[in-house]
C-alpha cells in the first residue's frame, strides 16, 4: 500500500498540485491587481490549501472555531510542526488573515510573488529602518477584522516537539492592543517532517483556543502573555508540559 501511495504521490498528485499552485498564484496576482486584495489573497489560496490535503489524503479536524469572530482582528500564534501547517491554517482556519513570513520566502517561484501581491508581511530584520517599516505594514494590515498568523517558534521543528516562543508576535499584539489566539497543530510532523520529501497520509488536528484579551490598559505583561500562549498551545499537544 505504501508503494502504491508513493507512485500516486509523485506521478499523479504532485503534477496536479504543481499546476494548481501556479494557477492559484497567477489568479491571486491578477485578482489583487484588479482590486479587493483581501478577498483574492485569501479565498483562492484557501482552495489551493484544501486541494493539497484532499489530493494527498490528509484528514483534518478543526476544534474551537466558535472561539473567534470573523469581524475581529487577532494575532494568531501557532506551533510549527511541518509543511502541512501552512495548508491546514490557510485551508481551514476560517478567518481572513495575512502571514508574517521571512523575507527570503519571497524568492519562491510564483508563490513568493503571489504572497507579496496579497499583502502578506515580509519581515526584513537587516536594518532597524526596515524592521520599523515592517511594523508600519503590520499596523496598516491589522484593521477591519484582518488578522495576522505567526509561528512564534521561528521555524519548523526538527523533532515534533514544542519549542520556546520568540517575542515578535507578542510585541505586535501589545503594540496594537490586539487579542492573541493560540493555535495548536497536532499530527503535522508525521505527515512530512522537516527535510522529508515523501508524504505520510494521516490526520492533523487544528485547535483554536480562546483569545487572550488585552488588559484595560492595553499593555500586556509580556512574560505572562507568552506563558499563557505557550501553555494553551501545549494543552492540545500530547506529551507537552505547561510552563510554570
Amino acid at each position: 500500500m505504501r508503494y502504491i501511495y508513493f507512485v500516486y504521490q509523485w506521478l499523479i498528485a504532485v503534477p496536479i498540485l504543481v499546476v494548481i499552485t501556479i494557477l492559484t498564484a497567477l489568479i491571486t496576482m491578477a485578482g489583487c491587481a484588479i482590486g479587493n486584495r483581501d478577498w483574492w489573497g485569501f479565498y483562492p489560496p484557501m482552495f489551493w490549501a484544501r486541494c493539497f490535503c484532499v489530493l494527498l489524503f490528509i484528514r483534518t479536524e478543526i476544534r474551537g472555531r466558535e472561539n473567534i469572530d470573523k469581524n475581529t482582528s487577532y494575532v494568531f500564534v501557532a506551533n510549527h510542526q511541518g509543511a502541512f501547517d501552512i495548508f491546514l491554517i490557510y485551508g481551514y482556519l476560517g478567518h481572513n488573515f495575512k502571514w508574517m513570513m521571512k523575507k527570503q520566502l519571497q524568492s519562491i517561484p510564483f508563490v513568493g510573488a503571489a504572497c507579496v501581491a496579497a499583502g502578506h508581511i515580509m519581515v526584513d530584520k537587516s536594518t532597524p529602518a526596515k524592521l520599523k517599516h515592517t511594523m508600519r505594514l503590520a499596523e496598516q494590515t491589522l484593521q477591519g477584522g484582518m488578522s495576522l498568523v505567526v509561528f512564534p517558534e521561528g521555524t519548523r521543528c526538527q523533532d515534533g516537539r514544542l519549542h520556546p516562543f520568540k517575542r515578535g508576535a507578542f510585541l505586535l499584539a501589545e503594540e496594537f492592543s490586539l487579542p492573541v489566539v493560540p493555535l495548536s497543530i497536532d499530527g503535522s510532523f508525521h505527515l512530512l517532517p522537516r527535510g522529508g520529501m515523501n508524504v505520510h497520509p494521516g490526520k492533523v488536528t487544528l485547535t483554536i483556543h480562546k483569545p487572550i484579551m488585552p488588559p484595560a490598559s492595553g499593555k500586556y505583561d509580556m512574560e505572562t502573555l507568552m506563558r499563557l500562549s505557550y501553555n494553551s498551545v501545549a494543552s492540545a499537544l500530547p506529551g507537552e508540559s505547561p510552563l510554570a
